[in-house]
């Protein structure tokens, strides 16, 4: 008999139920059995990969989405380090706050408590499968893990130590499904299960994320492409600033928040940009300049620089290519990021705190930086533990998503025997 997702969100959702009574204690004694579960079967997982890899570059999968799916040694060893993070954590489940007291004399407050039943449907990302099955459980949500066919045997050996970590817990395996069968007729019937599943967070593609909201008839938390920018100010500090765009730009460029567009000050172009035409070459980071930009990088003859058109300005390269765009000031700046940005990640570099200020105000991205590099916008480096995505829509969720983000609140009413007048 094959898989049943209807089946399947059914028991996920009963699990659920199970789970909401669980302990703090219980569920984080649970969650570090699944760390020392991964470190355990570290050869049979590696192994697992490696069937994907093999798959990835028989199937010319692109350079970037082979390095997501890649896992070695250190990769499961940090995402155990992120799991055990995660436990660490206060719960946010039960937490009560905003307690007042009103004039009938009842006391109001709102209490924290799980979504319920939550679907993730991502690519190859086998680090997704133990990411968001630990931060849905850290925050008593049952979770249905629908990876790409590209990590198939990535996530079923990662599945393997989540089962193998609720079973000596005594705990139903339904809490954290890992579908089998990556046959898209079961993710689209998935999308229309509103009545056991609360909430979808497509992770993946902007072709995937674009198709979940479009077809799914549960809420959706869109993680929508990185177009992330960083603006060098008049009053930049350049060597800060060139150290945040060669991290930002160059550390692992098939992230979303790695650099994509560098918008540099006028007054600082002649001091800036040929050191950046400098750095781009020994790193051969492809440029799409703008007219005022690219002489900087044409004298260079081993720089790859063309001049940019308009659809530079809206893309995610997810490789060593970047656009780059001299302006006029700082409301150019912000005003380039207003037109473009995908509400993902911005950066300002500057000394001038009263304009950084500005920055932070007047730049509505889901995550907003000062002096500091892009690649800190992940849920593990913002003090989540891990992230289960990069919300860039604004309901309910924005930016990186950790437990309490899989949570929402009820009121609670104490009194004392009133009643209504």
């Amino acid at each position: 008999m094959g898989f049943s997702i209807s089946q399947a969100a059914k028991q996920a959702k009963v699990a659920a139920r199970q789970l909401a009574k669980l302990t703090s204690q219980e569920k984080d004694a649970a969650l570090l059995s699944v760390a020392q579960q991964m470190e355990a079967n570290i050869p049979s997982i590696l192994a697992a990969n490696e069937k994907d890899i093999e798959a990835a570059k028989t199937n010319g999968l692109p350079a970037s989405m082979q390095d997501r799916l890649k896992l070695d040694e250190a990769r499961i060893k940090a995402i155990a380090d992120a799991v055990r993070d995660i436990a660490a954590q206060e719960d946010p489940v039960g937490s009560v706050a905003q307690i007042k007291s009103l004039p009938s004399g009842i006391q109001v407050g709102k209490m924290r408590i799980p979504l319920g039943v939550i679907a993730m449907i991502y690519e190859a990302r086998p680090n997704v499968t133990i990411d968001a099955a630990a931060l849905c459980f850290k925050a008593g949500n049952a979770v249905i893990l629908r990876g790409g066919k590209e990590a198939l045997n990535s996530n079923l050996a990662l599945a393997q130590c989540l089962h193998q970590a609720l079973e000596s817990h005594g705990i139903s395996q339904d809490v954290a499904v890992v579908i089998p069968d990556p046959d898209r007729a079961i993710m689209q019937e998935l999308m229309t299960l509103n009545e056991e599943v609360d909430l979808i967070i497509p992770r993946g593609g902007e072709g995937l994320i674009r198709y979940v909201t479009e077809h799914s008839r549960i809420p959706v938390i869109q993680h929508y492409k990185g177009v992330c920018h960083l603006y060098i100010d008049a009053k930049a500090d350049l060597s800060k600033g060139l150290a945040i765009l060669d991290n930002g730009k160059t550390q692992r460029v098939s992230v979303c928040n790695s650099l994509e567009t560098l918008l540099v000050h006028k007054s600082v172009a002649d001091a800036f940009l040929p050191n950046v035409a400098s750095l781009f070459e020994t790193k051969s980071v492809k440029v799409h300049a703008c007219e005022q930009a690219l002489p900087y990088f044409s004298q260079s003859k081993n720089t790859d620089a063309v001049l940019a058109t308009e659809d530079d300005w809206h893309a995610e390269y997810l490789a060593l290519e970047i656009a780059i765009k001299v302006v006029d000031d700082f409301d150019a700046a912000v005003h380039h990021i207003q037109e473009y940005g995908s509400g993902h990640t911005d950066v300002i570099v500057t000394q001038d705190y009263s304009l950084a200020n500005q920055f932070t105000r007047e730049v509505n991205s889901a995550v907003v930086m000062v002096n500091a590099s892009s690649r800190f916008s992940d849920g593990g480096e913002l003090g989540l533990g891990a992230e289960i995505g990069i919300s860039t829509s604004k309901l309910h969720a924005y930016g990186p998503m950790g437990a309490q983000s899989l949570t929402t609140e009820k009121f609670v009413v104490l009194g004392e025997g009133q009643i209504r007048q």
